[in-house]
């Protein structure tokens, strides 16, 4: 899904917030919600930032600038909230270095999967 069919999508469902969730090293799901005033075509590129020292094993407070970058191909609506709301999955991103931080499972995956490319052990990773 496009940048432009998840803002479509809002529009029809008329969507009042946005979910953006992400998993911690432990594999449990995290998330951080906001109103959809909150929300347009420039969380995409620019991100939703958040503190990364309440999550357990992450960064230390003086540190803890963290940003959320959402996939537009994750959207979808959440049937179980009672306000409609718009769910994203996000990668998290260092934002002094602008590359996925090393304890983001999702940032890792794809290390992981450019290194299977990039030393021709394989094209493709389940």
């Amino acid at each position: 899904m496009s940048v432009a069919n998840v803002m479509k999508l809002v529009a029809e469902n008329d969507i009042k917030f946005v979910d953006f969730r992400f998993t911690d090293t432990r594999g449990k799901e995290q998330h951080v919600t906001v109103p959809v005033s909150h929300f347009d075509e420039d969380k995409f590129t620019e991100g939703h930032a958040f503190d990364g020292s309440s999550i357990a094993g992450w960064k230390g407070i003086q540190a803890s600038d963290m940003q959320l970058m959402p996939d537009a191909s994750t959207a979808f609506v959440d049937p179980f909230f009672d306000e409609p709301t718009l769910v994203l999955t996000c990668d998290v991103v260092d934002p002094t270095d602008g590359k996925g931080y090393d304890r983001d499972p999702r940032s890792l995956a794809k290390r992981a999967e450019a290194y299977l490319k990039s030393s021709g052990l394989g094209d493709t990773a389940y």
